[in-house]
């Protein structure tokens, strides 16, 4: 079990598993073309993400969705995987992108189990790895691991350092708790703070581009579906069908243009937001979050100048 400076245990996997799966999320020779490894996307030096708006893939292909954080995926007990939550176990989800076309680009599960078998250490030593399990597991274990540090939020909330949040942090505290609403989706229950409801929602973001196309781009979904069509592929080579959001998971008109609620940790170091990285910066996701919640709730929220730079203050100690 690994404990984290926030407090989070992690039951991952063996220390053995979980250094096989770092070799694997660190090779790039189990890409196409030996240059992509899940590391290029979820880089430790990014809070494990990319800084890019979407993912870029083997051949410089671009993806459809922003590259989500790794880093607090453990602490914050995610339930569902990728931005639509195509996906309901880790374990499930970690091997998808090797054989995605615009991510890795393997062709299939068994040119990923021959590149798993030839898979070698720096040293050139075979990694032993020689099913699809093994290797989902060690990835599972290896992410598991990864537990970020205690935040300043995480130092006041357990009491041990009771100055750690800053004045301005500590009304930003009480602005996104209670007036700004931000807790609502962004949960401030659990030890450690989640900082995620674990469910789905419409954030207004791309709407514009797939609203007269509704029809059609549902249709299609679900034709392709009942083809038999892998749905993350299909998803990261079809942008109008990837801002449909859970939609292309549940089939239900509901769901149309809903995506996960990301944790909020770490958020001043994951730029750009939003499923499809067209928010730039946290100042913007901020005022594309207060306007939409105005709009939902049918009712401005009027923020004053301090109370923004209040809340921007709390969200960069988190």
């Amino acid at each position: 079990m690994m404990v984290s400076a926030s407090g989070a245990a992690s039951t991952g996997g063996t220390q053995q598993q979980i250094a096989l799966g770092q070799q694997l999320f660190n090779d790039k020779h189990l890409s196409q073309d030996g240059t992509v490894s899940c590391a290029s996307c979820h880089n430790p030096a990014k809070a494990f993400t990319d800084g890019l708006p979407v993912a870029i893939g083997v051949g410089h292909r671009s993806g459809t969705r922003n590259t989500p954080s790794l880093a607090s995926l453990a602490v914050s007990g995610e339930t569902s995987f990728f931005w639509d939550g195509r996906r309901a176990l880790l374990k499930e989800a970690v091997l998808d992108p090797l054989t995605n076309p615009e991510e890795m680009g393997l062709d299939n599960q068994t040119q990923l189990t021959e590149k798993l078998r030839h898979a070698t250490d720096v040293g050139g030593k075979n990694l032993g790895v020689q099913t699809l399990d093994q290797a989902a597991t060690a990835l599972t274990a290896y992410i598991h691991s990864i537990n970020p540090p205690a935040s300043d939020y995480d130092r006041f909330r357990s009491g041990h350092d009771p100055h750690a949040l800053s004045p301005r942090a500590e009304e930003g505290l009480a602005l996104f708790a209670g007036k700004a609403r931000c807790a609502q989706c962004h949960s401030l229950q659990g030890s450690p703070v989640s900082l995620t409801d674990h469910s789905f929602h419409r954030t207004g973001v791309g709407t514009e581009d797939v609203e007269q196309k509704l029809p059609q781009l549902t249709t299609e979904v679900i034709a392709r579906s009942l083809a038999g069509a892998e749905l993350g592929n299909q998803i990261a080579s079809h942008p109008d069908e990837a801002q449909l959001g859970r939609f292309n998971v549940t089939h239900d008109i509901a769901d149309i243009e809903t995506f996960r609620t990301p944790s909020l940790r770490a958020v001043a170091l994951t730029a750009p937001y939003m499923h499809d990285g067209s928010v730039k910066t946290l100042d913007e996701a901020l005022d594309r979050e207060v306007y939409y919640r105005s709009l939902s709730a049918g009712r401005p929220m009027n923020l004053s100048v301090e109370e923004r730079k209040d809340l921007l203050a709390f969200l960069q100690a988190l």
